[in-house]
């Protein structure tokens, strides 16, 4: 096989790749724009599944100026979801030690008995 027909298939390759990265990244856009409601959605995907190239470039030419800021707010959307998420199920920020630490200052001060000490602290243990 000579070396102009392995470049230019190379090339085919390396096309049809980007041609379906496109495809992918254009419906992907299509779903997660907040301003085209289901009919709106609907006619794009048929235009770009039946005539691609011509549904891709005027897709592009039409919407696609703000297809960087809706994948940019989808990300910011996502991580202040994770982090709300985390903060939720995350602890109080003290860990067993300091709250072993509080039961025993409790007890200190007369407020639990060394059998509610005890208690609480096989509890906080068991936790773990």
């Amino acid at each position: 096989m000579p070396l102009l027909d392995i470049l230019w298939a190379m090339l085919w390759f390396f096309l049809f790749i980007a041609w379906i990265w496109l495809l992918f990244m254009i419906i992907t856009d299509i779903f997660r724009s907040q301003d085209l409601r289901g009919w709106g959605k609907a006619v794009w995907i048929v235009f770009v599944i039946f005539l691609p190239l011509l549904g891709v470039l005027v897709y592009l030419i039409a919407r696609g100026g703000k297809m960087a800021d809706r994948s940019m707010q989808e990300a910011a959307d996502r991580d202040r979801q994770t982090r709300e998420y985390i903060r939720s199920v995350s602890s109080n920020g003290s860990s067993t030690a300091d709250e072993i630490d509080k039961l025993a200052q409790l007890r200190a001060a007369g407020t639990l008995t060394e059998e509610e000490f005890q208690a609480q602290k096989a509890k906080l243990l068991t936790q773990t």
